[in-house]
């Protein structure tokens, strides 16, 4: 098992394979198909409030009933992946296969696809504090910033010139 405190250093990625079993404490922020999109434009617009270098985003929504990872094959998911991770973002956690392109762009920016279990519970009894940084308006589905201790997780796609 190996330990990671976001953010995310480069060597901390360097130093993973696919298969490892890691957890991930520190700040990390949520983000599915509602706000993913919108805040790749305000990357484009470099409008985002809070640094994305070395960050995790867990494609969740947060409710009352917790977090638990939506698939992140979805298009207005994994179409975010790439400019988050050109961005800085070094994790994105969620759980489905994704495309050859997006592991491809991952690989070019050194960030890495995490899979975490779908179990609300689990995932839900790791976060010490939340806040909504982003988009307030979309309701459970809104960017919140977490305060996490140990979410587990296992890398599932890693730097292919590696292997």
């Amino acid at each position: 098992m190996k330990n990671l405190t976001a953010p995310i250093r480069e060597e901390d990625i360097d130093d993973l394979e696919v298969g490892d079993k890691i957890t991930i404490s520190g700040t990390i922020y949520t983000g599915r198909d509602a706000a993913l999109p919108q805040l790749v434009k305000l990357i484009k617009r470099n409008d985002v409030p809070f640094d994305l270098k070395g960050s995790v985003i867990m494609h969740t929504a947060f409710s009352d009933a917790g977090i638990a990872p939506t698939t992140s094959s979805k298009v207005e998911i994994e179409s975010a992946i790439g400019p988050l991770s050109k961005a800085g973002v070094k994790i994105h956690i969620g759980k489905g296969m994704l495309s050859d392109e997006t592991a491809e762009t991952l690989s070019d920016n050194n960030s890495i696809f995490v899979i975490t279990p779908p179990v609300a519970a689990l995932l839900t009894s790791r976060v010490l504090e939340k806040k909504c940084v982003l988009f307030e308006n979309e309701g459970m589905e809104a960017m919140y910033e977490l305060k996490v201790k140990d979410i587990p997780g296992i890398v599932a796609i890693q730097d292919k010139k590696k292997i």
